[in-house]
């Protein structure tokens, strides 16, 4: 055996183990800032979308998003056995293995559709939700997936985006606000005038355990993403790590001057915000444009939590279209202007900054009108919504018939 081929392909094995946990700080976090009777449903949810996606991303997903390409919209085969298939994908990744490269991408798939599961918490029907998942992990997501990474039309014009803001984190979050607008919020959260009320966690600990978590699985999610063991992969653990704590400060400061107070969620969602948002640019922005980068998203993260909260009037119990759409679509088009190879700011003219707008846009537009269709659908059909008496009573206990904490007031 090849030892590039070797080395290769048990660094991109590592990078998938490091994704893959993120669906447990995905899981921290959401219940961390959901109530203690919600517990068992978030973390069952996160669960749920990893079992789900890596059955329904193998049999379809994957021909969707890698199969060979049929007029720059969609993949055409590879389906159901995809690597007994002679796909061209395969000869462009020739350097690893076959195997590792499908569980790594199936790891991308997963944690897309977990996005969606933080923002629907504590009134989403369960089963659902399931459908829905599914339906990110089969067809929302590898669409998307071909046109950027798949040899789809927006890779044709451009269009850029090595470890995800935009294929990733924003697909996951426009879902996510058609998900949370059309569920609606939780009971009690706006008053008749409008007003948003808190409705506070039970484990800020929890969540910001969860941040870190998420922190720890990015050195999988940005240097894995060069699918390879070389300078590229190491340069990026650079460049995600000063990001990651640029944006971090930017979070505890700018939450610290609007608030009085220093906000332990601000910060974790501020590092958290600047490492969705450079995922596009991670391997060809200088050190000092990651701090830069990281600086601004952890700063808008403050900014764009209360806007969908207060002005949109969407409740999202995790900030999580905030942090993975807000920031995940700032990052991508700021990458137009800080790519050192590419960028606006570096000499090279504005047409690879012009390709991400028309990415943005054609992204926002099939990921809102996909997902509505199937979340509406859903509604009309299964219902997306437990009665109010269920919702008052918690998921846990109403379908699950279980309590994550028995011994404790579960209000």
């Amino acid at each position: 055996m090849d030892t590039t081929y070797l080395f290769n392909s048990v660094w991109v094995l590592c990078a998938s183990v490091f994704v893959f946990f993120m669906q447990a700080g995905f899981a921290c976090m959401e219940s961390g800032f959901a109530r203690p009777k919600n517990a068992c449903n978030i973390w069952l949810k996160n669960l749920c979308d990893f079992c789900v996606g890596g059955l329904v991303y193998y049999f379809i997903g994957f021909g969707i998003m890698y199969g060979d390409d049929w007029h720059g919209i969609i993949g055409v085969n590879g389906f159901f056995n995809p690597l007994s298939q002679d796909l061209a994908i395969w000869k462009s990744v020739s350097s690893l293995s076959p195997e590792i490269f499908l569980l790594y991408q199936t790891m991308f798939c997963a944690t897309t559709a977990t996005i969606i599961s933080g923002s629907v918490a504590e009134r989403f029907k369960f089963n659902s939700y399931l459908i829905l998942s599914a339906v990110m992990t089969a067809f929302i997501y590898p669409v998307i997936g071909h046109w950027i990474w798949g040899g789809g039309w927006l890779s044709q014009i451009g269009v850029t985006d090595f470890a995800g803001s935009l294929a990733v984190h924003s697909v996951g979050a426009i879902a996510a606000f058609m998900g949370a607008k059309l569920v609606g919020p939780r009971i009690g959260k706006y008053n008749a005038d409008g007003k948003s009320n808190a409705i506070p966690g039970h484990s800020v600990p929890m969540g910001i355990l969860g941040a870190f978590i998420l922190w720890f699985g990015w050195y999988g999610f940005n240097p894995g993403s060069e699918l390879a063991l070389d300078g590229t992969t190491f340069y990026t653990t650079i460049t995600t790590t000063l990001t990651a704590c640029a944006g971090g400060l930017a979070g505890l400061f700018v939450s610290w001057a609007r608030y009085g107070k220093p906000d332990p969620t601000l910060a974790a969602n501020g590092a958290l915000a600047a490492l969705v948002g450079i995922c596009t640019s991670v391997a060809e922005v200088s050190p000092m444009g990651s701090i830069i980068i990281g600086i601004l998203l952890g700063t808008l993260i403050c900014f764009t939590i209360p806007f969908v909260d207060h002005v949109l009037h969407v409740d999202d119990p995790v900030g999580a279209i905030s942090l993975h759409g807000g920031s995940g679509i700032t990052g991508a088009l700021l990458a137009g202007l800080f790519s050192t190879s590419k960028g606006l700011f570096y000499g090279h003219g504005a047409s690879y900054l012009v390709s991400m707008v028309i990415g943005v846009v054609a992204v926002v537009v099939f990921v809102a009108v996909a997902a509505f269709l199937t979340i509406f659908l859903l509604k009309k059909t299964l219902g997306i919504r437990i009665s109010s008496t269920d919702e008052l009573n918690g998921l846990d206990i109403e379908e699950h018939g279980m309590l994550a904490y028995p011994y404790y007031n579960m209000r």
